[in-house]
């Protein structure tokens, strides 16, 4: 953990700038804006990038790709800009937070890989691209996107370890175990061998 440095206010300007940043819903808005439907009537009813993927628009789940990561990348930077170490970390999760329970969504959002990952490259680029090397070859081989994003988060915390960034270690395992939790239908459907695999419709 950081040594904890910020005070009150400044830890609730910062986690507040995080989770309202993160809980903006790009995939609904991408997908009204080009005409692709409501996404809770479309594949899994999620709002990120893998369900908008199922709509055809491979432009369209790009762009929610990019910008549900830079909405966390923006929280960490800039908190960054302003806080102390504790202050960013915090803006990072309620980043995180907001994607998966955006209060304009009724709480019901993402599973937030893409601003896991946009987090990480963030707060600690090095474990960034390691994560994001861990989810193309996970998702490369099974060819479903889920096992990348378990994988990736489930390598997170070995990765800060190893890359020297044991002060977010606390971080790391919060994240990961959010990451679980958000996917424990994806892990359910994996073993029982019923998870859509990339690039399907619907």
């Amino acid at each position: 953990m950081p040594l904890l440095e910020s005070g009150p206010a400044v830890l609730l300007i910062a986690a507040l700038a995080g989770y309202l940043l993160g809980s903006i819903p790009f995939g609904m808005v991408l997908a009204r804006v080009m005409g692709l439907g409501n996404l809770r009537e479309i594949g899994s009813g999620n709002i990120g990038a893998t369900n908008v993927l199922r709509t055809g628009n491979k432009l369209a789940a790009a762009l929610t790709l990019v910008l549900d990561g830079a909405k966390g990348a923006v929280a960490v930077l800039a908190v960054r800009a302003f806080a102390p170490e504790d202050a960013v970390q915090l803006a990072a999760l309620a980043a995180f937070a907001g994607h998966c329970l955006p209060v304009w969504l009724r709480f019901r959002g993402g599973k937030g890989v893409a601003t896991f990952l946009g987090v990480w490259l963030a707060l600690a680029w090095p474990v960034g691209l390691a994560c994001c090397a861990t989810w193309l070859v996970a998702a490369a081989i099974t060819r479903i996107s889920s096992m990348g994003a378990l994988a990736a988060a489930a390598f997170s915390t070995m990765w800060l370890i190893y890359l020297g960034y044991g002060d977010a270690f606390v971080l790391g395992v919060v994240l990961t175990l959010l990451i679980f939790w958000r996917h424990s239908a994806n892990i359910a459907r994996i073993r029982a061998g019923t998870e859509p695999r990339i690039g399907r419709k619907g």
